[in-house]
């Protein structure tokens, strides 16, 4: 059951490429990438969880497969296009995992949808929630400034993607040599139409109504709904228990967190067999939780 299986399914006007693999039956794993990946990035960890769990890989809106025009960039957006993709896929008991982007995506999931049985989220602070606004102050994010202004970042990087690409997956991941020519390659080919470059570079465009979005959350009810806040021990930021302080501080009650040893910012790809067992472990310490939603346990 680990071979990989490729889609789609259209919410709304749009078209949403995923990869399965895994038990049609079996409980749910959602995998949703950050910037600059896509969907080849959680190759690995599909191949290793396809055992027990049927494993769901997105290209996230507007990126590879999922490329049909500049999509939607606000993270309370795109999770709402990936509620209807669970949905069309008839999921079961869905464990969310974002990385990166994608784990502001998972929050947005986490915090708007409490059918939702478990997230996890990835080596990513999250918009509005602390140390947010002591993290983007960091010297080593001036990326996320670049990445912010209309336009000059694509005509900047649009002809230079692999080598753009290859500065921050060496810069950031412990073992780089675990980020294989294959993925690389992969996610090079999915940001290569000039659509898809700027809905990647949309998503930083995008925090200054994400953090307004998480703030009002975080004014509004608290939830219940289980967090597993997992990073590489070499990832930068300071303290992961800030974090998680900062996630029960904004209303997540129900947060663990997990490092993973000898990764950076990459975990699912240079340990994936030990951040799988950290999810895995997650899963299973928080299955007895019963769900009456759509999404959540029978």
């Amino acid at each position: 059951m680990n071979e990989l299986r490729d889609g789609t399914v259209r919410v709304g006007d749009a078209v949403i490429h995923v990869v399965e693999a895994g038990p049609l039956d079996a409980p749910a794993v959602v995998l949703l990438h950050g910037w600059p990946e896509s969907w080849a990035t959680w190759r690995e960890i599909m191949r290793l969880a396809a055992e027990t769990e049927r494993v769901i890989a997105l290209d996230l809106p507007g990126i590879g497969g999922s490329a049909r025009g500049r999509a939607a960039a606000a993270k309370a957006d795109i999770a709402r296009t990936v509620l209807g993709a669970i949905e069309s896929l008839r999921l079961r008991d869905v464990t969310v995992v974002g990385h990166d982007i994608g784990g502001m995506v998972a929050y947005a999931l986490l915090r708007g949808y409490p059918e939702l049985a478990r997230a996890a989220i990835l080596d990513v602070p999250v918009p509005g929630v602390e140390p947010w606004d002591e993290f983007v102050r960091s010297p080593f994010l001036w990326h996320f400034a670049l990445h912010s202004v209309p336009d000059l970042p694509e005509h900047l990087v649009a002809d230079h993607l692999a080598a753009y690409f290859d500065y921050f997956y060496d810069l950031l991941a412990a073992t780089p040599e675990t980020l294989t020519a294959e993925v690389r390659a992969q996610q090079v080919a999915a940001y290569a139409e000039p659509g898809a470059l700027s809905a990647g570079f949309d998503w930083y465009r995008a925090f200054a109504s994400d953090v307004e979005h998480n703030r009002r959350a975080a004014a509004g009810p608290a939830t219940s709904t289980p967090l597993l806040y997992l990073r590489g021990a070499a990832e930068r930021g300071g303290s992961i228990g800030a974090y998680v302080e900062g996630l029960r501080r904004a209303g997540v009650m129900n947060v663990t967190a997990a490092v993973i040893d000898g990764a950076g910012h990459f975990p699912h790809q240079e340990k994936p067999a030990a951040t799988l067992a950290a999810i895995s472990g997650f899963i299973t310490a928080t299955a007895s939780r019963q769900e009456t939603g759509r999404w959540g346990r029978p």
